[in-house]
Order: C-alpha cells, then sequence, then structure tokens
C-alpha cells in the first residue's frame, strides 16, 4: 500500500495583516549551500560573478563568510557539482522557509528580537544572525521588505514571535 506524500508547511498560508506590515510565506524556492575556498572556482562552476564581501548579495547569492554562500533559486534550479574543482554545493533546499516580512514596520518588527541596527542594514544586504535564540538568514529586498530564511522546525515558533510583535 501506498501513501500520497502531501507537503504541508510549517506556517499558515494566509498572510498575516496588521497596521504597517504584512508577514507572509514566500514562494518555495532552491536553497543552497556553496562552499569554496576561492571564490573564482564558484564564477568557474556557475558562469556568474559571486558577491566577494561577506554581507553582499548578487543574482541571487548571498555572501554569508570567507568562504560561504547561500544560492536561492526558482523551484526546480539545478547546480551540477563541479569535477575537480575545489567547492561544496549541498542542496538545502527543505531545510528552511522563507518569511517575507514587509510593510513601513518591517524593521521595528524584526527588532523586537533581532539585535542588529536594521536602519543601518542597507538594501542588497544578506547576514546569518538571530532572532532572540533562533539562527536566521536576513536579506534586506527593499527599504520596506526583508526575507527571513529559518529552518523549518524552527518556524512555527518565529512566525508566532513575529505575529505577537506586529500585533504590539
Amino acid at each position: 500500500m501506498s501513501d500520497t506524500l502531501t507537503r504541508v508547511e510549517p506556517v499558515p498560508s494566509a498572510p498575516y495583516v496588521g497596521e504597517g506590515i504584512s508577514i507572509s510565506l514566500a514562494a518555495p524556492m532552491m536553497r543552497y549551500s556553496l562552499r569554496a575556498r576561492h571564490p573564482q572556482a564558484l564564477e568557474t562552476l556557475l558562469g556568474i560573478k559571486v558577491p566577494k564581501k561577506i554581507g553582499a548579495t548578487e543574482e541571487g547569492i548571498a555572501c554569508l563568510g570567507p568562504d560561504e554562500w547561500l544560492l536561492r533559486a526558482p523551484i526546480g534550479s539545478k547546480i551540477v557539482g563541479g569535477p575537480g574543482l575545489p567547492v561544496s554545493i549541498v542542496d538545502i533546499s527543505e531545510r528552511a522557509i522563507c518569511l517575507v516580512v514587509e510593510g513601513p514596520r518591517c524593521g521595528e518588527i524584526l527588532n523586537a528580537g533581532c539585535p542588529l541596527d536594521l536602519d543601518k542594514f542597507a538594501v542588497g544586504r544578506a547576514t546569518r544572525t538571530i532572532f532572540e535564540t533562533v539562527e536566521i538568514v536576513l536579506l534586506r529586498l527593499a527599504e520596506d521588505r526583508f526575507h527571513v530564511e529559518v529552518w523549518r522546525s524552527f518556524a512555527p515558533w518565529m512566525w508566532t514571535a513575529l505575529t505577537t510583535a506586529a500585533h504590539h
């Protein structure tokens, strides 16, 4: 007997909408953890430039450390490992979800649990940080729009924490 697998997201599919804020689940996407001692090896493999400054983003790639990048791409995107190239590519698509926090109060809501000064966090920047005690990857896409990458197991708690902060 075979059972059909149905994906159930860990947070509501309907967005939370409050005064000056909207919190929603982003569309599913592919995520790859890219590691390389030299960014040129990744550029050779991917055929595009990768950001070299920690915190910079380019072409859907965020530089999270001196030898670490996060690639977010449309569902179905595939990266083939480069034989002989000193790189590591790991598909981490199922590990995390993305919450979109947008509106004039987005920085205020995120600062309810994130220690960064988000007024100084430039558009196009990305970083690994925490929200209270939960590790997140924070990307600023516009003055009033952030993407919060959070591990699936922490997503229900994160949803509750963000919507509670938005409610106050």
